[in-house]
């Protein structure tokens, strides 16, 4: 063959000419016939017509070879080049082999050129599905799925192991890492492999020069679960997922047939470089090689390839792509969880690894075709054994689960249209004991493990399944995993309980088997339309019964199967003893009711009572205790088979514990004994507290009822708690109880007195751990009295002294204190006076070392001292009065009044042995008189009284007194003698003297006697005195002189002297002379005798020089000064006196007085005037003005206005005037005025008050220039207050001005109508305005009236905004193109509130929607009382508008015409907004049946000659009408055939029609047929006396359906006498049986209606019972009788204690929230949320403090808005704006808690920040708001839990920032401390604190009250349907309507006769037969609700 096709001719006719011109094509030669052959390739061009023995001769002569040689040439997949195969295989670009034989081996590797532009379905089906979307997976899997898939279907053609390996090479000695996926298939070629790097290139695709790596696709037969290997498809997959998980891929492959391997490589780094170098991009090169030839690995980054190719010796065909660069996420995942996606490779191919039946753990492994796929996957990397695992060996993936947990099956088929097939199964997986058997997944657990569980967070009768779907779904045997099938209409659960009960439904898994007739996504994540087409209304479900095909009804199949399922193999609690339903308000909201209780259970054959003794298991602690009650979830009566439900326990011993626990049933110990209960329950009683033991370590003891000395101590106490045992204890038995039940012993003295018992001792001790409760010595017992000393156990923090109800241990010990020894005294009431020489008593008192009273009980000599007495005593007494007695007192005490003396008292034996008595000693008893002078002979002048000296004395010499002590001394010698008498009672002493002694013209000495004697006092001696008398040489005369120089001028007496004001008068003198007018010396005597009156202080040397002092003349003018010099002695009294009046000084001060009121009105003259004068320096007025002075007086002031001002000289005061005082406006105040005039100057100073009333002024307003924006119906944002203000702006202070308001009328204030007067300050307060007014701009202007003036005030611009919560208007949309049929069904009515700012308002309830229909016309413009009203259908997943209402299915009314419907939104109850009304013409329905306008009388006619008599009707118009009568089809044309028939058919004797013709035709135009006249034939056949029937059957061929015809009977006779007899007949039969219809469709609305109003009461009934059970389990029973009144006494109060809780002060956000002028925003972060506990609020509205004030919007728009509005001041933060990825799952547990478990215990009760806010609104929002400012804060106790929290947390992961309830924090970097971190108290906060929600209570009494309201609406209901029925139910039984129904039975009687007579067909029967068949309601006799409307609907 090589040589036949040579010739010299050949190359030349392939190269040259022979090609004819028409182009080349170029071919790549490889010559590998030798070893020594070229390496490289050899292009020859060949020209398009060339054929093969051409293309030999130039292969021929390009490579030089003889003809003689033999060689073949193969492409590279060795398929050998010949004649027949030329054409097609050698083709542009081709690469060929030369070699000696076709299998011979390849002595180098080649490169073959190749091309991969992608397929143009890159483009077409480019959408189908984003590349690998992720579903919240990691996608790595089902990438290496997709090479799986490949391997599957290249080893589909294996006969032995179908082995693949996924190799993941992470060794770094052998390279970098890298993925090898490799098989043992088929291989490919090297054309195939170029197919393969074509981008969807699928199997399927047969154009062009693709060869498909599938070549030859047959579609495979049907196998099970389409496990037919079909799985590589689209020609997408390969490549996406080698490029996903890295970035070059080398494909290796050898065909089974072929000697080479072909090897590929696409990289991402060859793209980008050919792209850079403008190459083509998907162009490469195939190396063609040897097997095992690793030669072209260079790279030491693939070295692992030179380990990989050598293991090609052995195989004969394979697959491997290798994957390099392989993402370094992906490695970190392929590593961290080997054991996850391996488990997840091993669910997509359960079914090609374990066979059709699944990978079943309990039976054996059957030898079949699926257990030859080995898929190993094995992981190396560098110092690590080897992970190896298969597929086969994983038994946790989800099939596996869920085919082992199963414990029976359903299967069945699905056949779609088409060819497509379903193969399903369902599994049971059954509730056991204690738990649902449905796996769970271990990857992705839903909930927690059992032994997880803590009881407070049990969910009860969880779903078994839980929210994910029944059906998992796989794709040719492969599980496509981003497509579940939720469920089928006949698996899903009923609405009303089937056969099983509901949780079974909950209880099924299942799978469905698809073949490839479904169309999957091309990374085969997801099905495209596989839901859609099983739930297709063709789609057809058999059950497979033993393998083999069933057709019947699949839901009741379904059904049966579930029921046995549920009989057979779930093993449920039986709950007994029923109890009565309950709420249970622990529990959350939502699950607090309804709970059915039960008193006992039977569980796995035991039964379980209340009372009885258990314990628990898989609870920490466990709890023995004894069974209380059951509670099962639901409103269950009687006894009930359940799974789940709660026990609840009282905890043993109670004495113990006290408490009761509620826990799963499950978790009850089903193994322990009741007797192992009781012994536990024993043991742990002889555990608790017993008694005390006290002891005294240090002595000291205190012996009961002892009584002790103040004082003495109590010695150290050492205590031990003993129980039952006798054994010391320090804590209560049990393990949970920690901290909280610690034994403390607490120790109190208590002191018993007449007030009541005292604490005065308090300690508590605690156990010290290696020492017991000890207590210190006391000694501070002191006071007297009964004492206890109590003992006491309490427990630790609560101090409680029982526990469950049991007291603690305690010892009592009774003592009594007394006084102790004396230590001190004291003095008692002594009594006073004390006198010299007279004896007194010194009372003692006695007291212990505390002061106590004591008494001396022993002798003592006292010691009495006193500084300078001599004391003495008699004795002292013993005693409890004790007193020393007899002390007398002598020694001098220097004056009657007497001296105070310190008398010491020293009692030797006392601790304080002596005390200072402070006494006044008085004198005593007179003992002597002496007088002065001593000398017996006294020497006076004459005219003088003689003075003596006279003193009483006590025996000690000292002066006394005493009453009446009166001192006499009388003269003798000369007559008329005067007696002297002195009274020294008081002072013991006095000057005895009298009127001077004179003896008329002495002239010489005379002697006289004088006796002194006290007369009271006879024993005391009197003293005689002698005295010699002397002429008087006294005073007689005074002068005053005044020296001015050299020259002394006499001031006589009275005389008036001028002096300077201020000086002082020098050089005064006075002399005095005798009687004998000489002068007398000044003496000093007689010095001491001189006084003056203008000083005080003497000079004495100068009175005896004769000077006297001084005189200061005095300031003022106004003043006089009196002087006067006086001498008085005993014999004369001298005076001579002068006045000095003062003179103006020199002018020294300007002075200005204000005359008048001080104050000035702005822009007003000051009233009064003001006077200048001149003074002196002391003030005293000056006359220095003259009118010439006018000028020179200037006047300056700040703000003066000098242009009025006058200025006039007083003349009579000499003064200047000043008026015209007037000030420039400006700001009030203080104005001073400087006045100047020569050198002097003063200054004056007035008040300038603001000027008259002239404006108002707003307080604290916003800018007026802007419109204040203010949403319609709210309240301004500040009160309106005004201010009086003058002129110049200056506030007024002007009271009792009205103030008025003045605005358009359609703008409204509320409150309004208020009378506004100004306060003193000139300010009115107008409180704060509720604004209702059109959106726009809107003018207020404030006015005032002052003095019947005025006052124009500020205008306020009011911009109103729409308020987006206020509903104006409803929106209505629906198909108003549609066409609305009668009977048919309405297109749907979305309905939305719009509100003032044209948005649709949400959250609305929809009860509160409606819709009434009705029929035009009907007067006004309102809906009539009987329009049909419509509520809104339930709001549908696919609803995407929010806030829309739906109006769906609503019937057409069956009467065509124009109806009206209108929607209505109930605002409130008296108010509701309805909308536009519509407009809907009703059209008439398809046509039915041909009907006459009006009904004709049943003919009675003859054949004979009268026409008349032959005449069967006239004037007849045939209507088509609808079912529901209305008149159609006006458009359709046609006839109307009319024919006779007889009763029966075999009647051939039929009359006919004149003309003698059967049938006749009549044109049906416009809807209707005219038949004038309708005649029989004369003589026309026909029977006598017989019944026929005109049968009028129209005939429209534009109508494709049939028409129901019109049929009239008519009676036949051949006798004229009898027909007209007859005609009568008819007449009076038509007659009866429209009054019989008419009776019949009287008693049939009666009956209607009654049957109704029987609904209606049971209706109301039902809603009674309900309401009355709800309101039972609120605790709320109502009586039998009297119910209105007890429901209206019991909602009084309810509400009042509901307002009450609301009164009560509860804290609250003062911060001003934001006007929401949009929906938009939501409010003020202060205001979005609310905390109960007042410590939290604190701290964390001071942690958030910097963002309380910020505004919260949903939209950037609205928040960029408010920043506009407030100039940038408000903070804002727009939701849609905050990446959500970051913000915190809500529902994650606290740091300390891992996957369910305690990692430490932490104390300080910690928490999310975030779960102790609650939201009023907006929960969602609110929570994205706080999730990310609060984050994960934690909040704890104190800021030592949360250091120690802190120092947990950081061992095992971030610690979050820690708040704690006293106001410390702790950053999440640790840092705590300073004042940055201690929030400050509450009241520091200035009100931004978040407010406390309404009380708990308060929300429980608002349902009650709900519920009540409701059940009074039932019962009123109920009551008025009951009343109506009872009406009804007389209303049927009163005479008229008996009469009635005897009236329609006898006319039903007659119209039977004359029915015979007439031979006809009984009426009933006919019309029977015509009318439609219409629903059996015999076995209902209440009519169902749809029926019902639609009777009402007729009736209309």
């Amino acid at each position: 063959m090589a040589a036949g096709g040579g010739g010299p001719g050949g190359p030349s006719a392939g190269a040259g000419a022979g090609g004819g011109g028409d182009g080349y094509k170029t071919v790549y030669l490889f010559d590998r016939r030798e070893k020594e052959s070229e390496l490289g390739e050899r292009a020859l061009q060949v020209g398009e017509s060339s054929d093969y023995s051409r293309f030999r001769a130039c292969v021929y002569q390009t490579l030089g070879i003889s003809p003689e040689e033999k060689f073949v040439i193969t492409t590279t997949s060795r398929k050998e080049i010949t004649c027949d195969n030329f054409d097609e295989t050698v083709k542009d670009g081709v690469t060929l082999y030369l070699l000696q034989s076709v299998n011979q081996l390849l002595l180098s590797a080649t490169k073959e050129r190749i091309d991969f532009l992608p397929h143009y379905d890159t483009l077409v089906k480019s959408g189908m599905y984003e590349y690998y979307a992720s579903e919240g997976q990691n996608p790595l899997p089902f990438a290496l799925a997709e090479l799986i898939d490949n391997s599957l279907s290249a080893t589909s053609r294996n006969n032995g192991i179908r082995r693949i390996q996924i190799k993941l090479l992470f060794d770094e000695a052998q390279g970098k890492p890298a993925v090898a996926v490799i098989d043992n298939g088929r291989g490919m070629t090297s054309k195939q492999l170029n197919n393969w790097a074509v981008y969807r290139l699928s199997k399927f695709t047969r154009q062009g020069d693709f060869e498909s790596d599938h070549s030859g696709y047959v579609r495979p037969v049907p196998v099970p679960r389409s496990l037919n290997s079909d799985i590589s498809y689209f020609g997408v997959g390969g490549k996406q997922a080698v490029f996903f998980v890295g970035q070059s891929a080398r494909m290796i492959s050898k065909p089974a047939d072929s000697q080479d391997v072909h090897e590929l490589l696409l990289s991402k780094e060859d793209f980008e470089k050919k792209e850079k170098n403008k190459e083509a991009i998907y162009s490469g090169y195939i190396r063609n090689r040897k097997p095992s030839d690793s030669v072209h690995i260079i790279n030491d980054d693939e070295r692992f390839l030179h380990h990989l190719i050598l293991e090609e010796k052995e195989k004969d065909s394979f697959t491997a792509v290798v994957i390099t660069g392989v993402q370094p996420e992906h490695i970190q995942y392929l590593k961290n969880y080997f054991h996850l996606w391996t488990r997840q490779l091993a669910h997509i191919y359960h079914y090609y690894i374990h066979g059709p039946k699944g990978n079943e753990i309990r039976t054996s492994k059957e030898v079949g075709p699926f257990n030859n796929i080995d898929i190993e996957i094995s992981m190396f990397e560098k110092g690590k054994a080897p992970k190896i695992v298969n597929l086969r060996e994983i038994q946790d993936d989800m099939q596996t689960l869920y085919i082992n947990t199963a414990a029976d099956s359903f299967e069945f088929k699905a056949h779609v249209e088409g060819d497509g097939v379903v193969e399903g199964i369902i599994r049971y997986h059954p509730f056991l004991y204690d738990r649902e058997t449905y796996p769970d997944d271990p990857c992705f657990p839903s909930k927690l493990k059992d032994e997880d569980d803590d009881d407070d967070c049990f969910i009860i009768e969880k779903a078994a399944r839980g929210k994910r779907p029944i059906f998992e779904c796989f794709w040719n045997g492969r599980l496509i995993p981003y497509t579940s099938v939720e469920d089928f209409d006949w698996c899903t659960p009923p609405k009303k309980r089937g056969l099983a009960p509901i949780e079974c439904y909950n209880r099924i898994s299942g799978a469905l088997f698809t073949n490839d007739k479904f169309q999957v996504s091309t990374n085969k994540l997801t099905f495209m339309d596989l839901e859609l087409k099983l739930k297709d209304k063709n789609t057809l479900f058999t059950r497979i019964l033993n393998g083999q095909e069933q057709r019947m009804k699949i839901d009741r199949e379904f059904a049966l199967w579930l029921k046995d399922c549920h009989e057979k193999y779930d093993k449920q609690i039986k709950f007994t003893l029923f109890k009565g339903i309950i709420t249970r308000p622990d529990l959350p909201s939502k699950r607090q009711g309804p709970w059915a209780t039960y008193s006992a259970i039977e569980w796995d054959g035991k039964i379980y009572k209340a009372g009885q003794l258990v314990k628990t298991i898989k609870t920490l602690p466990l709890f023995y205790g004894s069974i209380v009650r059951f509670f099962l979830y639901g409103d269950h009566d009687g006894e009930v088979y359940a799974t789940g439900g709660e026990v609840q326990i009282a905890m043993e011993p109670q004495a113990l514990y006290d408490e009761i626990k509620t826990v799963p049933i499950a978790k009850l110990d089903r193994t322990v004994a009741e007797k192992a209960v009781k012994k536990y329950v024993e043991d742990e009683m002889a555990r608790l507290p017993d008694r005390l033991s006290v002891t005294w370590p240090e002595g000291d003891e205190l012996l009961p009822n002892e009584i002790r000395p103040a004082g003495t101590p109590i010695g150290a106490l050492r205590i031990e708690i003993l129980n039952k045992k006798g054994e010391a204890m320090q804590k209560l038995p049990g393990t949970s109880h920690g901290g909280s039940k610690k034994l403390l012993v607490e120790l109190k003295v208590i002191l018993h007195s007449s007030s009541g018992n005292k604490e005065i001792i308090s300690h508590i001790s605690q156990h010290g751990g290696k020492w017991p409760y000890w207590f210190k010595k006391m000694e501070n017992i002191q006071k007297l009295g009964n004492y206890t000393l109590k003992l006491q156990v309490v427990l630790n923090e609560s101090n409680a002294d029982t526990y469950a109800g049991r007291p603690l241990p305690s010892k009592a010990i009774k003592f009594s204190v007394k006084e102790g020894k004396p230590e001190k005294f004291s003095f008692g009431l002594l009594d006073s006076p004390f006198r010299v020489g007279v004896p007194f008593n010194i009372p003692l008192e006695f007291q212990d070392e505390f002061g106590h009273t004591s008494q001396l009980v022993t002798d003592i000599q006292p010691i009495l001292e006193a500084s300078g007495l001599s004391l003495h005593y008699e004795e002292i007494t013993n005693g409890p009065n004790c007193v020393i007695r007899g002390v007398t007192a002598k020694g001098p005490v220097n004056s009657c009044q007497g001296k105070n003396f310190n008398l010491k008292v020293i009692l030797p034996s006392l601790k304080e042995d002596s005390q200072i008595l402070k006494i006044r000693l008085l004198p005593g008893p007179p003992r002597r008189l002496k007088v002065k002078p001593d000398s017996e002979i006294l020497v006076i002048e004459n005219g003088t009284a003689f003075p003596f000296q006279v003193e009483v004395l006590d025996e000690s010499d000292n002066i006394t007194a005493q009453p009446k002590l009166i001192v006499h001394c009388k003269f003798s010698g000369a007559p008329n003698l005067p007696l002297y008498v002195v009274d020294c009672s008081s002072s013991g002493t006095s000057i005895l003297t009298g009127p001077a002694i004179q003896v008329q013209n002495i002239k010489k000495d005379q002697t006289l006697k004088a006796r002194i004697e006290i007369p009271s006092c006879k024993d005391v001696a009197a003293v005689e005195k002698t005295i010699k008398l002397l002429p008087s040489s006294h005073v007689a005369r005074l002068q005053i002189f005044s020296v001015e120089g050299q020259k002394a001028i006499q001031i006589k007496h009275q005389d008036e002297v001028n002096w300077i004001a201020g000086d002082v008068m020098h050089n005064l003198i006075f002399q005095m002379y005798d009687e004998g007018e000489r002068e007398i010396d000044i003496t000093s005597a007689l010095a001491e005798k001189i006084k003056v009156n203008w000083t005080p202080d003497i000079n004495k040397e100068h009175l005896l020089q004769g000077l006297l002092p001084d005189v200061q003349v005095p300031t003022s003018v106004k003043d006089m000064r009196y002087c006067q010099v006086s001498f008085q002695d005993d014999h004369v009294s001298l005076e001579s006196a002068f006045t000095v009046r003062p003179l103006p000084d020199e002018p020294k001060h300007l002075k200005c007085e204000l005359k008048g009121g001080k104050t000035v009105q702005m822009g007003q003259e000051l009233q009064g005037e003001i006077v200048v004068i001149v003074t002196d320096q002391y003030g005293n007025q000056i006359q220095a003005f003259s009118p010439s002075c006018l000028s020179a007086l200037g006047i300056a002031g700040v703000g003066l206005d000098s242009s009025n001002l006058k200025m006039t000289f007083q003349e009579n005061t000499q003064s200047i005037s000043v008026r015209g005082i007037k000030f420039v406006p400006g700001p009030p105040g203080n104005k001073d005025l400087c006045f100047t005039w020569r050198e002097f100057s003063d200054f004056i100073r007035v008040k300038l008050i603001s000027g008259p009333p002239a404006k108002l002024l707003l307080i604290d307003w916003p800018e007026l220039k802007e419109s204040i924006p203010v949403i319609n119906g709210k309240e301004l944002q500040n009160p309106l207050i005004v201010q009086l203000c003058d002129q110049w702006d200056n506030p007024a202070p002007v009271p009792q001005v009205k103030i008025s308001l003045v605005k358009a009328n359609n703008l409204k204030l509320t409150p309004s109508n208020q009378q506004h007067k100004t306060d003193e300050k000139g300010r009115a307060n107008l409180g704060v305005f509720s604004v209702s007014a059109p959106r726009g701009e809107h003018i207020i202007q404030i006015k005032a009236i002052h003095n019947k003036n005025t006052i124009e005030g500020p205008v306020i611009k009011l911009m109103i905004l729409p308020d987006p919560e206020k509903p104006i208007r409803l929106n209505v949309k629906y198909d108003k193109d549609a066409s609305f049929l009668a009977g048919g069904l309405f297109t749907d009515f979305m309905i939305s509130v719009i509100s003032e700012d044209d948005s649709v308002i949400k959250n609305i309830n929809p009860a509160r929607i409606s819709m009434k229909m009705w029929k035009l016309p009907s007067p006004g413009n309102r809906p009539p009382a009987n329009a049909e009203t419509f509520s809104c259908n339930k709001i549908k997943d696919n609803d995407k508008e929010d806030g829309c209402f739906y109006f769906r299915d609503k019937v057409i009314p069956h009467k065509m015409g124009t109806y009206c419907i209108q929607f209505g939104f109930m605002m409130d109850k008296a108010y509701t907004l309805s909308s536009e009304q519509v407009l809907v013409d009703v059209l008439p329905n398809q046509p039915v049946k041909l009907v006459p306008e009006i009904q004709p009388a049943t003919p009675a006619v003859s054949n004979v000659r009268s026409v008349a008599s032959r005449t069967l009707v006239r004037d007849l118009h045939l209507n088509i009408t609808d079912e529901y009568s209305n008149h159609t089809g006006i458009d359709l044309v046609g006839t109307v055939i009319a024919t006779i028939k007889g009763s029966s058919e075999e009647d051939t004797d039929v009359p006919l029609f004149i003309g003698k013709v059967k049938t006749l035709e009549f044109p049906f135009v416009n809807g209707s047929a005219e038949i004038t006249s309708l005649v029989l034939a004369e003589n026309s056949p026909g029977r006598d006396s017989t019944e026929y029937f005109i049968i009028f059957e129209p005939q429209l061929p534009a109508l494709s359906r049939t028409l129901e015809p019109y049929i009239l009977q008519f009676m036949f006779y051949n006798d004229v006498k009898k027909q007209q007899q007859m005609a009568a007949l008819t007449k009076e039969k038509d007659q009866l049986s429209k009054s019989i219809i008419m009776y019949r469709s009287l008693f049939e609305a009666s009956k209607q209606l009654l049957d109704e109003m029987k609904c209606q009461v049971e209706e109301a009934k039902l809603k009674e019972a309900q309401l009355r059970n709800e309101l039972k389990a609120h605790n709320i029973d109502i009586p039998a009788t009297q119910q209105m009144t007890h429901i209206e006494a019991l909602l009084k109060r309810k509400v009042t204690e509901q307002e009450e809780l609301k009164k009560k002060p509860r804290r609250s956000c003062t911060l001003p929230n934001y006007t929401k002028g949009s929906a938009d925003v939501l409010g003020k972060i202060a205001h979005l949320a609310q905390i109960e506990d007042d410590r939290a609020a604190m701290v964390i509205s001071w942690h958030l403090a910097s963002d309380m004030d910020c505004v919260v919007t949903l939209t950037t728009d609205a928040a960029r808005r408010i920043y506009d509005e407030t100039q940038g001041r408000q903070q804002v933060l727009p939701l849609d704006s905050i990446y959500k990825k970051t913000l915190p799952d809500w529902k994650r547990p606290l740091p300390h808690l891992r996957n369910g478990k305690l990692c430490f215990k932490p104390i300080g009760d910690p928490i999310f920040a975030r779960d102790l806010l609650t939201f009023p609104d907006n929960i969602e929002h609110c929570e994205t708001v706080f999730g990310m400012l609060l984050g994960d804060t934690i909040i704890l106790d104190n800021l030592d839990a949360a250091n120690h929290y802190r120092k947990e947390v950081v061992k095992i992961t971030h610690c979050p920032t820690l708040l704690t309830r006293d106001g410390d924090r702790i950053r999440s970097n640790g840092k705590f401390g300073g004042l940055q971190n201690k929030a400050p108290p509450m009241d520091k906060l200035r009100g931004m604190v978040f407010g406390a929600p309404i009380p708990k209570q308060c929300l429980i009494l608002g349902e009650q009250i709900d519920l009540l309201q409701q059940y009074r609406s039932a019962v009123c209901k109920l009551g008025s349907v009951n009343k109506d029925l009872n009406g009804q139910l007389e209303y049927l039984h009163t005479p008229d309507m008996k009469k009635k129904k005897q009236e329609l039975d006898e006319q039903e009687k007659n119209l039977k006769l004359i029915e015979q007579k007439l031979g006809m067909t009984p009426t009933r029967k006919c019309n029977d037969s015509l009318r439609p068949p219409t629903k059996d309601m015999t076995d209902c006799p209440i009519p169902p609700k749809r029926m019902r409307r639609e009777t009402t609907r007729q009736n209309r």
